[in-house]
């Protein structure tokens, strides 16, 4: 069966730096490119128009939407057969407990969900020092994050990582075990 990762956390809580830990280790990890219908930062992202949009929607591949800083973001079906068809072990950033849901239960993998969170406060220090001229909705984006975990404490997660006392290597070495373990 085919397997993913699912990482989900409030904005610098280290996904993009784990998932880089994760890809060193194993060239099998490797990045989900969620489709981005907007404008912005284009890395990281496949961007797409809202033609696109309306055609993987009317056909049902459209897995989990969200609307988030003037942006569209989409995890889509074709995205992930995509990467998984060669074996490859996708590696998606969420940051709403609905996303983790939403995937984990409409696209057939084994998914490990892993829950990374760093403080309000190091998530405003992390995206000045990056050097983000949005830091002021990445900390809405925190709060809504904070939010989101109070009312979803049912959520099921295989591992949770502070990543203000766990570094991105051994963070990405604890998830690289559990998803050889559950192989």
């Amino acid at each position: 069966m085919n397997q993913g990762i699912l990482l989900y956390g409030p904005p610098a809580a280290g996904k993009d730096t784990v998932t880089g830990q994760l890809a060193a280790l194993d060239p099998h990890y490797v990045p989900f490119t969620r489709l981005k219908v907007g404008s912005g930062n284009t890395n990281g992202y496949r961007m797409g128009t809202l033609e696109q949009l309306d055609e993987l929607e009317a056909h049902g591949d459209v897995l989990y939407r969200n609307d988030r800083y003037g942006n569209i973001y989409v995890v889509d079906r074709p995205g992930l057969d995509a990467v998984m068809k060669d074996g490859c072990i996708p590696v998606l950033h969420l940051g709403q407990v609905a996303g983790v849901e939403a995937v984990a239960s409409n696209y057939p993998a084994r998914w490990s969900r892993i829950l990374l969170w760093c403080s309000r406060d190091t998530t405003a220090l992390r995206s000045k020092e990056r050097g983000d001229c949005d830091t002021d909705a990445r900390l809405i984006a925190w709060d809504a994050t904070d939010l989101d975990l109070t009312h979803n404490q049912s959520a099921s997660w295989h591992l949770r990582v502070d990543t203000e006392v766990c570094s991105p290597a051994d963070a990405a070495q604890q998830i690289d075990h559990l998803v050889r373990t559950s192989a």
